[in-house]
Formats: C-alpha cells, structure tokens, sequence
C-alpha cells in the first residue's frame, strides 16, 4: 500500500507553541505527528553545538520523519518544525550551512507550513537561545518559505491559536 500522505510542518522561531499546536492538530486529525529530533538531541548534549551536531541533527530529524511515515496509517501527518531549523540555526550559530542540508531543502517538501508567530509571551527553556531576536528570526523564517515558494500560513493569536490553525489545514485538505 503506497498512499500519499500529506505532510503539515509547523515551524517558526523559538517559543511560538510549535510542539503544543502540533500535538494538538495531531489529536484533532487523529493522526500520527513527528517530534522535533533536535529537542532530544541538543538535551543530551555535554558540550556546546557545533557544526557536526547540527549535520546529525539533520539526519535525526530526516530519519524520525520516515519512521513515522512508514506507520502511518491516516492519509495525514504533523511535523513538529523541520530540517530547515537546521539552516536557519547553522547559519546564524556558525555563519554556514552544511552542503548536504542547502542540497536536500528543494527534496523534502511539506503540502503545507503553519509559520507560528511571534505574539505568544516568551517561555524560558534551557533549549532556547535568543529571547531578544524574536523578530529577527521571523523574518528569516518568511524568507526561507518563500524561497522554498512553500505553501505556507502564519499562525497568530493566544486563546485562538489552535482555532487559527485548524482553520488553515481544513481550508487547505478542502482545496480541490
């Protein structure tokens, strides 16, 4: 059986609720969602990222998606960011992005992106890095979708965010 599963990407910077909304669609679609692979990863690590992380990272996360695509059983899936967090981190962290990762963007597309916005109130978390570049990271985020020409909507709102973002991946499974 070789369905074509539909696959959303909620992405965006730090702090924008992308783990809870994707949990949170994944229970209203009743579907299958992919965790962000670099969450576990960067947990575990003793020493400060490098270069090399973020490669592994990217075949974390690569490698997380097709697990979960080869048990899917809905016609749907969510992933909790994608690997272009990889690119977007690399390039701020280390001024570069591994060759493999800027080769395997145009590869690995999603039917749809949820951008999360900036407007929910920063949550501190070890994990995070760069509470004050919030906008700067938006911005960066609007410009890798459109040179991916993706098929993305942003994502605002506190109380209706999930409201917000069911209303998105409804109006995008209705289009003919």
């Amino acid at each position: 059986m070789n369905k074509q599963i539909k696959k959303i990407a909620i992405v965006g910077p730090e702090s924008t609720g992308k783990s809870t909304i994707t949990q949170q669609l994944a229970k209203h679609y009743k579907t299958l969602w992919v965790p962000e692979y670099a969450r576990y990863y960067c947990a575990a690590l003793t020493d400060p990222c490098t270069l090399q992380d973020e490669i592994n990272m990217f075949h974390g996360q690569l490698a997380l998606e097709e697990s979960i695509l080869a048990i899917a059983e809905k016609e749907l899936i969510f992933c909790d960011t994608t690997f272009i967090t990889v690119k977007i981190w690399s390039d701020e962290v280390f001024g570069e992005t591994p060759r493999m990762v800027l080769d395997a963007l145009p590869n690995y597309t999603y039917d749809l992106y949820l951008l999360m916005d900036i407007d929910l109130p920063w949550q501190e978390d070890p994990l995070r890095d760069f509470p004050h570049k919030r906008e700067h990271f938006m911005q960066i985020w609007h410009q890798e979708l459109l040179n991916l020409n993706a098929n993305y909507v942003l994502i605002s709102g506190q109380e209706e965010r999930l409201k917000n973002a069911i209303e998105a991946v409804q109006l995008f499974l209705e289009k003919p």
